[in-house]
């Protein structure tokens, strides 16, 4: 734990949100992990000043264990906090700072983990894969995953630490974003009648999505597990006009849908721009310029694994008896994981989303503990066995890292 405990002040200290670079923590990190026998590899985004790190302990062989984790965080601006934001602070048993949960905590351990580990005694290979940006749309692990497909590296298991109290999750809802233009035709609010008053086709495009929620909830794909076991349509935000005795031609919305991974997103997308098209229609004949315009602005899909395969079982065995199967409502990595590589992935880290995001974040040292435990564990589990647990034989990295 005082090791854990160390880490993570490490990482805290680096105030790693999306608008800055996370290159002096990556530094930090590939320097601790190269010490501890590591093969390490960045892959940095288009600007230089981001980079995910993909790192191998042990032999370049099949099998073995990747854990997986993003460091980057969610801003502090606006919010209320009675700690240093930046600055580890223990409290009644309690660790406080940005990220400690989601999820710098996760990393922690894992970085930990390693630096008590002789590389040379492992029979398969232990991979940490940390992205940047996953919090604006799972963004940075994105080209380092198409290198680690393009690769064919197939590890038994991925483990994807997003903060579940050391539960077993085994999956979570997928997203998408969009960007919503709707046009109408201004004048003078005294002739409003005489314009096409654009908040009125947003109102009317807002109406036909609450007729689609409702037809998702009473037909669509429905699984057990979440709190809402149906997709979501969701709109955020509304902003159009500019003074109260102007017809605002220009209103636009921000939404976003949140779908399981039986649902098809394409058809989702698809039924949207016909509401769209729909809240349109009526107008066009009077006013040609009336148009809805709808942009995708971010994605990534939902996940679902079989929590009775032999794999999952393999790291169930690993977790404490009383831990629980469960499912996320927040989104993951895990889906894009699992979409690109052909091996079981599942959701488990420490402490939960009610402290994520949140002013005075904090983890309890009890998850740290747990999941300490628990990585340890599966890597003896994984890593340590010459026996593989799959039947995966990738193709091998030829020095590439």
């Amino acid at each position: 734990m005082t090791a854990t405990q160390d880490w993570l002040a490490r990482l805290v200290s680096h105030p790693t949100v999306s608008a800055d670079t996370n290159l002096p923590l990556i530094e930090e990190i590939e320097a601790a992990l190269t010490k501890a026998g590591a093969v390490c590899e960045r892959f940095y985004d288009a600007t230089g000043q981001k980079a995910s790190l993909l790192a191998r302990i042990g032999p370049d062989a099949p099998g073995g264990l990747m854990l997986s984790g993003h460091v980057d965080v969610v801003p502090v601006a606006g919010q209320d906090w009675t700690v240093p934001p930046f600055e580890l602070t223990e409290k009644n048993g309690r660790l406080y700072g940005r990220g400690t949960t989601d999820m710098k905590g996760f990393i922690a351990s894992c970085l930990s983990l390693v630096e008590t580990i002789d590389a040379k005694t492992l029979a398969a290979p232990l991979w940490l894969a940390i992205s940047y940006d996953e919090e604006i749309g799972c963004v940075g692990v994105r080209p380092m995953l198409e290198e680690i497909a393009a690769r064919e590296i197939l590890p038994d298991l991925i483990v994807v630490g997003e903060p579940t109290s050391m539960q077993l999750g085994l999956g979570h809802k997928g997203k998408m974003a969009f960007h919503v233009k709707a046009t109408g035709v201004p004048r003078h609010s005294a002739e409003a009648p005489l314009a096409l008053n654009a908040l009125h086709i947003a109102s009317d495009f807002i109406t036909g999505l609450r007729r689609l929620q409702d037809e998702i909830e009473a037909r669509g794909p429905r699984e057990d597990g979440y709190s809402v076991p149906y997709a979501t349509v969701h709109v955020g935000k509304l902003t159009a006009g500019t003074a109260v005795n102007l017809v605002p031609d220009q209103a636009e919305l921000l939404m976003e849908c949140r779908m399981m991974a039986a649902d098809d997103p394409l058809a989702l997308a698809e039924q949207i721009r016909k509401a769209g098209a729909a809240a349109v229609a009526p107008h066009r004949e009077r006013f040609r310029e009336a148009a809805i315009d709808i942009e995708v602005t971010g994605n990534y899909p939902g996940h679902s694994v079989d929590g009775d395969h032999p794999v999952v079982q393999a790291f169930a065995s690993c977790l404490p008896k009383a831990s629980r199967e469960c499912r996320v409502s927040f989104g993951t990595e895990a889906g894009l994981f699992a979409q690109a590589l052909d091996v079981p992935v599942v959701i488990c880290g420490p402490g939960s989303m009610d402290q994520g995001h949140r002013p005075d974040e904090f983890i309890e040292g009890s998850q740290l503990a747990i999941c300490d435990n628990v990585l340890a564990a599966a890597v003896i589990r994984f890593c340590a066995s010459r026996r593989p647990l799959a039947s995966h034989v990738p193709k091998q990295m030829h020095g590439k890292m």
